[in-house]
């Protein structure tokens, strides 16, 4: 799914941002272009970053 329409972002791309270390919603616009142009899509971006980071931190507390 389309993250950015603008920079034609999914949502599989900034996921696997994520998982590379990108940890905030700058290094996510440096990295992706997203968030960048209208801003519309900086909720989801958020929402993504929310999730994926919890994931992380839970799997590094199982381990």
């Amino acid at each position: 799914m389309y993250v950015c329409v603008c920079k034609a972002v999914t949502d599989r791309q900034v996921t696997q941002a994520i998982s590379q270390g990108v940890c905030n919603r700058r290094q996510l616009m440096q990295c992706t272009g997203a968030g960048g142009v209208c801003g519309k899509c900086t909720a989801s971006i958020k929402a993504l970053l929310d999730e994926n980071t919890q994931n992380r931190t839970i799997q590094a507390h199982a381990a």
